[in-house]
């Protein structure tokens, strides 16, 4: 059975912004590294619309990003949403009841998936789904934004604490 986790990068006040902050290239370097051996992601359609950024090759890219879009493209991808009315290459829509459809995910596959998105998150959480949540805490302050956890947090239980590149500090946590 799959386990499903969700990390993101966040300021020290609480925020996830892909905008207000990036990580650095080892931290990148990590991503990729993960990318490549999760057995696929989760995505709500906001985060998802974000996501289809790496479908298509930019010019601008060095080897890094190159190497991201391929772990990106590689793997499927299941999007949570009764908006959306077709996803993308190696992707599948889950528009029903998101609780069964996740369930199966989970049960029909091993290894890691990733849950992106705070707002999927959240459901996923209220629903018992998810199985650790991994803070990225950047030393940044942004004073607004989209936080980590959109609804009250469940209960948790730090499991590892990582200095990751530069200033970074990956939480790991699994609920109690």
């Amino acid at each position: 059975m799959a386990r499903l986790v969700f990390g993101m990068n966040q300021s020290l006040d609480g925020y996830v912004d892909h905008m207000a902050f990036a990580p650095a290239p080892a931290l990148f370097r990590h991503f990729i590294a993960e990318a490549e051996a999760q057995t696929g992601s989760i995505y709500g359609r906001q985060m998802y619309e974000i996501m289809r950024y790496w479908d298509d090759d930019h010019p601008e890219w060095e080897a890094a990003e190159h190497a991201f879009a391929a772990a990106w493209r590689r793997q499927p991808k299941w999007v949570a949403s009764r908006l959306l009315g077709a996803v993308g290459p190696n992707a599948t829509l889950i528009g029903g009841d998101l609780e069964s459809e996740v369930r199966a995910v989970k049960a029909e596959h091993d290894g890691e998936i990733e849950v992106a998105g705070p707002c999927l998150a959240q459901s996923l959480t209220a629903l018992g789904l998810i199985d650790e949540y991994r803070i990225y805490l950047h030393p940044v302050v942004l004073g607004q934004g989209t936080p980590f956890f959109a609804s009250p947090r469940p209960a948790l239980r730090l499991v590892s604490c990582d200095q990751m590149a530069g200033d970074v500090l990956r939480l790991s946590y699994v609920p109690h």
